[in-house]
């Protein structure tokens, strides 16, 4: 696995968390409405769900990454490209492979914590398929060895 090709693609946010998380909220809305709370109360906790709602998708957990790198060696370090271009290391925290998806948890080295998620909206599956084999064969059992 040491001769494996470095791997590099440009990122862009998938719609399908905020396609997930508005399919929650509309779930969480109907039971909501259909339990016994007092209508005030059903108002409140509406729009307590609105909101979070709102700021999920106002904060992406990507952090502005427009582009993420693993270099060739096993041992290469993650690199992320900010979007006001800045290339900062990352470590990888945590991965999982999820049919067509990929989502990396990626520690920046200011310590904060971005996630992308690869999917077939938002990357191409030759990159999602070399990542999922590489993470495989680097880390088995999908437990990164720095967790």
């Amino acid at each position: 696995m040491t001769s494996a090709p470095a791997i590099g693609f440009e990122y862009r946010p998938s719609r399908w968390p905020a396609r997930l998380l508005t399919a929650w909220l509309v779930l969480a809305l109907i039971a909501v409405v259909s339990c016994g709370l007092t209508w005030w109360m059903k108002g409140m906790v509406a729009a307590f769900l609105l909101g979070a709602w709102r700021r999920a998708l106002r904060h992406p957990a990507d952090a502005g990454v427009t582009a993420a790198g693993w270099g060739s060696r096993i041992e290469d370090e993650w690199r992320l490209q900010r979007w006001n271009g800045a290339d900062v290391p990352a470590e990888l925290v945590s991965f999982r492979a999820l049919g067509a998806f990929v989502l990396l948890r990626l520690r920046h080295g200011d310590g904060s914590v971005c996630v992308l998620w690869l999917a077939p909206d938002n990357s191409d599956s030759d990159i999602r398929r070399q990542l999922r084999m590489r993470l495989a064969a680097v880390h088995p059992g999908n437990t990164p060895r720095h967790a």
